[in-house]
């Protein structure tokens, strides 16, 4: 009996400890909860302090007085004397609160053509003597299955910033008056679609009588702008407007500039700068320039889908199949992101430079970046620097959407016969067949409508919400590319022969920092060049190396030169220069040392058409920023590094010499003839 009662009091204390152990167990569980929940920031700073990259384990100079230094990532010298100066010049009155109505907008399209529609609209707002109320993109509506949280304009963009950013220059409002909205709503107001290129004096003598007439007119935007890019010079004040809507007013909304902010420190964590790279290899860019038999298998078929649609809408006026290799050699197709990486490996970038790859979409996949990342072991995008939590966050709560394929309801005979079949008799038959499964399409996958139908099934409504989050993360990569040591294009038109994404990156780092690296390479050129060596592309000779390193150094300068006519016609802000920089004081001072070049500074901000002088206080700040750079050493390039592109990576040395080794003296001595006023 004694040894039984023991036996119980021993089971009762191990339930008791047992009971215990679970308790802990909860509370531990509750406590982790806690901690992932409310310290977010915290796991992100931590996470920020990760080197995720390959460092460079060669024991070169790369401090920032070093030649190797400011040859890949140094300012470009000649633009060095152009300053952001968007403030007005004249006589520029307050806007009046006796307006003559209303201006509503609907911009439909993607990131670049939201952007470069809402500066037009404003300037079209002051023009008219109008309040403008808060544009609403198409692309953010809450009948997309996107958050609640955030309506239209508010999805992408900060609104408060945006109308106080404004106030001194065009009266915003939020909503329509309660009258105006009911007379929306029954569609008694004016529409009007504007061309792309609409004049200021279209809206003078058809827009403003109608706008007076009614109070408010209705806008409709789709093709990425409502106004000509270049206007007379005596409305250069409202170029200078279109400035300060684009490169001030226009400010992300406050999740998505933390996030980019998070997404910088951890690029910039290793303490090396880094290239931004926009492949620009859009399918709608793909079809409309006819480049499909750049790619291979159910790629083409998609391009060549897509093509055919925009001939069917007018948007394309020639043949649906074209010779795409000379097409490519025109220089009518994007760089493969292969050629742009030969061309930077060329120039001298290390296999440890960081690359960031941006777009909301790289056709193709991650397939076409595998020879990028075969020459560039520290080639990233914002996912691989973000968690997805992170991103998660700056979409809001959003609707669970189980079913994104509406299941149309059965037919009057199907219901018959169902019905039919429950009332038959008891007698054998056979089991009915399975109910027949909706059809439906990997569209990020496998597209496998492209060999059932010559026509797209249509956007679902997952797909209507990518669509959606792709323009916040395009937001999330313009903020890196403006602010990346070095920017490079791999294509700047889009789907409708209009300046796209890389196009809008260019403008706002001419206007913030024009100095900046930022190459424009001629595609014709860099297509010339490749297929010299084609053969034998990953081991150039001498010749060749000096021939890809002269043109990416000289798309520093004539690219601008050539991007102010091709760009700047269909977008202003793309190339926002002379109206809105100015030219520091002492600009003439330094160049003085290369007046027989044919490509001094002054030369080159004539050719620009900048004249206009910075004020005294911009001119003083800038100069008390630049006093470090007066005494650099007077160089253009240095070529103290080896030029093959591809080596044998040994412990030791990823850089090796080797047979492919250049004379570097004497390429110093083809540069130094260049630079005193040689072949460019």
């Amino acid at each position: 009996m004694k040894g039984e009662g023991t036996k119980m009091v021993f089971k009762s204390r191990m339930k008791w400890v047992g009971l215990v152990g679970l308790v802990l167990s909860a509370i531990s569980l509750f406590v982790h909860f806690l901690l992932a929940r409310f310290t977010d920031g915290g796991i992100s700073e931590y996470q920020s302090t990760i080197t995720i990259f390959s460092r460079r384990s060669i024991g070169e100079d790369f401090s920032k007085t070093s030649r190797l230094y400011k040859r890949l990532w140094g300012p470009v010298r000649r633009l060095e004397s152009l300053h952001p100066d968007a403030n007005p010049r004249r006589y520029y009155p307050d806007p009046t609160s006796h307006t003559h109505g209303f201006i509503f907008v609907r911009i439909q399209g993607g990131f670049h053509e939201i952007r470069n529609s809402i500066s037009d609209v404003v300037v079209v707002a002051r023009f008219l003597n109008a309040t403008l109320v808060i544009p609403e993109l198409q692309s953010t509506t809450s009948s997309k299955g996107i958050s609640s949280q955030f309506k239209s304009f508010a999805y992408l963009y900060n609104e408060d910033q945006f109308m106080a950013a404004l106030a001194k220059d065009v009266i915003v409002v939020k909503t329509l008056p309660k009258h105006l909205k009911g007379e929306r709503r029954k569609k008694n107001i004016p529409v009007f679609k504007v061309p792309f290129t609409a004049s200021p004096y279209y809206y003078q003598h058809r827009v403003l009588p109608i706008l007076k007439r009614h109070l408010v007119v209705e806008l409709v935007i789709s093709e990425g702008g409502c106004l000509q890019a270049v206007l007379p010079p005596d409305l250069e004040d409202y170029q200078r407007l279109r400035c300060r809507v684009a490169f001030h007013a226009l400010q992300f909304r406050q999740e998505v500039q933390e996030l980019a902010t998070k997404i910088l420190n951890r690029l910039r964590a290793p303490g090396l700068p880094f290239i931004a790279f926009d492949p620009g290899m859009t399918r709608d860019a793909l079809a409309y320039f006819g480049c499909a038999e750049l790619f291979q298998d159910v790629h083409t078929e998609l391009i060549q889908h897509k093509r055919a649609w925009m001939i069917k809408r007018g948007i394309i006026k020639e043949k649906l199949s074209v010779n795409s290799a000379n097409r490519r050699l025109n220089g009518s197709c994007p760089l493969m992101p292969e050629e742009v990486g030969i061309l930077l490996r060329a120039y001298g970038y290390s296999w440890d430079t960081i690359i960031y790859i941006s777009g909301g979409e790289v056709f193709g996949g991650q397939r076409t970046l595998i020879p990028l990342r075969g020459m560039f072991e520290n080639v990233v995008d914002r996912t691989s620097l973000s968690t997805p939590w992170e991103l998660s966050r700056i979409y809001g709560w959003e609707a669970n959407l189980v079913d994104s394929y509406q299941k149309t309801p059965p037919s009057m005979e199907e219901e018959m016969k169902i019905e039919a079949w429950k009332t038959a008799g008891p007698r054998p038959r056979p089991l009915p067949p399975p109910p027949a499964r909706p059809k439906s399409y990997n569209i990020e996958g496998w597209w496998g409508w492209v060999a059932e139908s010559d026509n797209e099934p249509e956007s679902t409504v997952i797909e209507l919400r990518t669509n959606a989050h792709k323009l916040l993360w395009e937001a999330i990569d313009y903020l890196i590319c403006v602010e990346a040591d070095v920017f490079v294009p791999g294509f700047d038109r889009d789907g409708k022969g209009h300046p796209n994404f890389a196009s809008l990156v260019m403008g706002h780092r001419l206007y913030q920092s024009a100095a900046s690296k930022t190459y424009r390479p001629d595609r014709r050129e860099v297509v010339k060049l490749l297929e010299e060596v084609r053969e034998h592309l990953y081991h150039a000779n001498h010749t060749w190396l000096t021939s890809a390193r002269k043109h990416l150094r000289k798309t520093l300068v004539d690219g601008l030169l050539e991007a102010s006519g091709a760009s700047k016609s269909k977008s202003f802000i793309s190339h926002p220069v002379p109206e809105c920089s100015c030219l520091r004081h002492d600009a003439a001072v330094k160049t003085t040392t290369q007046a027989s070049s044919p490509t001094t500074t002054s030369q080159v901000l004539a050719a620009l058409g900048v004249v206009h002088r910075c004020p005294v206080w911009m001119d003083n700040e800038s100069t008390l920023h630049s006093r470090d750079k007066e005494n650099e050493e007077d160089f253009d390039e240095d070529d103290s590094i080896s030029s093959g592109l591809f080596f044998d990576q040994d412990s030791g040395n990823h850089e090796g010499g080797g047979a492919g080794e250049l004379n570097n003296k004497e390429e110093a001595h083809l540069e130094d003839q260049e630079e005193e006023g040689g072949e460019r």
